[in-house]
């Protein structure tokens, strides 16, 4: 099975994703869905978890965190399956994407990309109080320069219930396509 590549383009520049269909079939067709149907429009990358700014937490963790927010959005769809890591076999490692929840079975259309490896995002991980870990679904293949430069910008104010913080200026997604 081909491996789908999507092309989300920002005001600082693109990222190039690949995506796992083989590993993470409910996953990627759910993005794949939020991409074909554009209903990632209006889309930012809204929030930065960095060491310095998750105070509270016991576990650290590194990512940028993209999508239609975490309240109501008219376009978002029905929560999917949760595919752990133990079921796909992928890892939360640097550039990896996944998908963001507050509880299993929960994901619709946040998503966030690992900055270095995240091991505590995995199946059995300490972030997320259940152990059930994130879906992790697809890659960074270019642009992981972008994605620093957006794990980097101002940021304040927590995210309640979660850790880090929301970015001053989040950061526009122009466009999410398939390439």
């Amino acid at each position: 099975m081909k491996n789908p590549k999507v092309s989300i383009q920002t005001e600082l520049g693109e990222i190039v994703l690949e995506l796992f269909p083989a590993q993470a079939p409910i996953t990627v067709a759910n993005f794949l869905r939020y991409v074909d149907e554009n209903r990632y429009q209006g889309a930012t990358f809204y929030r930065t978890v960095r060491l310095d700014n998750q105070p509270q937490s016991p576990v650290k963790i590194e990512v940028i965190q993209g999508g239609l927010g975490m309240g109501y959005h008219s376009a978002k769809l029905p929560p999917i399956p949760l595919e752990t890591t133990a079921q796909t076999g992928l890892r939360h490692l640097d550039g990896t994407v996944s998908m963001a929840r507050l509880e299993p079975d929960s994901a619709q259309s946040e998503f966030f990309i690992c900055i270095g490896d995240q091991p505590e995002l995995d199946y059995g991980g300490k972030r997320n109080p259940d152990g059930q870990g994130f879906a992790a679904f697809g890659r960074v293949i270019e642009g992981m320069e972008v994605v620093h430069q957006i794990h980097q910008l101002p940021a304040g104010g927590d995210v309640p219930p979660v850790q880090g913080q929301w970015i001053l200026q989040p950061v526009m997604l122009f466009s999410i396509k398939c390439v």
